[in-house]
């Protein structure tokens, strides 16, 4: 079974002052993207680096969760750790992920060089930090879903096939 981990760092969501819409929207896209069921496992936590980087350790080592997709938690106020916390549970980084990411959302507005999306691997799961406004999250999944499950197979986690109504994963020839 493919589980994905989803995580809204966010100090209002996680005291219920307003509706968790980031979360909502990374789960939303998911759905149109992955052909087939898919499980979720799904937390709000506050700007803490160490709630964040327990929620990560869990979600990868005890849920195995094949990929965890974070929202919020990117830009560089001093409550913004996600990033810290990612890099801090990951054996490597996958600088890739944040370049484009950013390189696509500069088409829309002139502070995403402001963001620190980044994305790294802990064991056999992905780690893939989005931005927290729903809008840029679409913008910035569609950017790099098309490799996400072809990283998963070099991982050795389960094979994620796309809907191809809705996008086109890539996988090299001699992956097939």
């Amino acid at each position: 079974m493919i589980k994905i981990g989803i995580i809204n760092v966010s100090d209002r969501a996680s005291r219920g002052e307003y509706e968790d819409l980031p979360g909502k929207e990374i789960v939303r896209c998911l759905s149109e993207y992955i052909q087939g069921e898919w499980n979720k496992v799904y937390a709000v936590v506050p700007d803490e680096q160490d709630q964040i980087q327990d929620t990560l350790i869990r979600m990868a080592d005890e849920e195995a969760c094949c990929l965890v997709v974070t929202c919020g938690g990117t830009g560089p106020s001093p409550r913004d750790v996600t990033p810290e916390a990612t890099m801090a549970v990951c054996s490597r980084l996958m600088p890739g992920f944040g370049e484009l990411m950013r390189s696509v959302s500069l088409q829309y507005v002139p502070t995403a060089i402001l963001s620190r999306q980044t994305a790294g691997i802990r064991n056999k799961t992905l780690i893939v930090n989005l931005p927290g406004k729903p809008k840029s999250i679409r913008q910035c999944l569609e950017a790099v879903f098309p490799a996400i499950p072809y990283c998963i197979d070099l991982l050795g986690g389960p094979f994620i096939k796309g809907n191809e109504k809705n996008i086109k994963v890539f996988r090299p020839q001699s992956a097939n």
